[in-house]
């Protein structure tokens, strides 16, 4: 598939999660429990934990690296967040559909940069990158929607060296556990996180390193490590 659809791919099945999880006209604000949604709150939250990633502490493990592998599990799960933003404020203001919102993606200044191979992130640059994971914090608590946490996330992801094939590859693998987890009882706590000592990330991630799998065929590998 080219960029474009890879792009629609995941606006359309982030679409499919969020009616299936929060159920219809979650765009106004509530999901079908009552509570209320908030996209801003979820990026920076994730943003946070994302910094955590870094070495960033002055007093502790000064010399450890970055966990890079950790950081591109993180920031699919921000990019699952700043998708929904998107649905949530297009369908809002009528700014048109998913079509829509994948041209103006393509369009944005970093996209073409962000298509190709992603380099090999710097060790070194692991406090420049925490210093733009703070400003996406900022622009998430401010005023700024969907189009300026989206520029924020493709600076830090050319950052990270996370280009689109990765991005596409890891979020279908998150897409499908974040469904898993909903079907086995996530919402109602009931659900298990760790399988066998593991996180149930990990194995997705190992699943997807060791497989060519379509969503079909991952949640059943899913199922199967999970029951085990």
């Amino acid at each position: 598939m080219n960029n474009k659809a890879l792009l629609s791919e995941m606006f359309t099945l982030q679409q499919r999660l969020n009616d299936e999880t929060n159920g219809k006209d979650w765009e106004k604000g509530y999901n079908k429990h009552g509570r209320i949604i908030n996209w801003k709150r979820c990026i920076y939250m994730e943003a946070a934990e994302l910094i955590d990633s870094f070495n960033w502490k002055h007093w502790k493990d000064i010399d450890i690296d970055p966990n890079w592998d950790n950081i591109t599990i993180e920031l699919v799960d921000i990019w699952h967040f700043i998708m929904s933003l998107g649905l949530e404020e297009y369908k809002n203001k009528n700014l048109g559909t998913i079509d829509e919102i994948v041209n103006y993606v393509i369009d944005t200044k970093y996209f073409d940069e962000f298509c190709e191979d992603g380099a090999k992130p710097n060790n070194s640059d692991a406090l420049i990158i925490v210093s733009t994971i703070e400003h996406l914090i900022k622009n998430s608590l401010g005023r700024d929607g969907f189009e300026r946490v989206l520029e924020d996330f493709m600076i830090i992801s050319l950052q990270c060296g996370l280009d689109m094939e990765t991005l596409y590859r890891f979020y279908l693998g998150k897409n499908i556990l974040n469904k898993f987890r909903q079907d086995n009882g996530y919402k109602e706590g009931t659900y298990k996180k760790v399988w066998n000592g593991i996180e149930d990330n990990v194995v997705m991630t190992e699943l997807l390193e060791k497989n060519e799998l379509n969503a079909e065929a991952l949640y059943e590998k899913l199922q199967k490590a999970y029951e085990k």
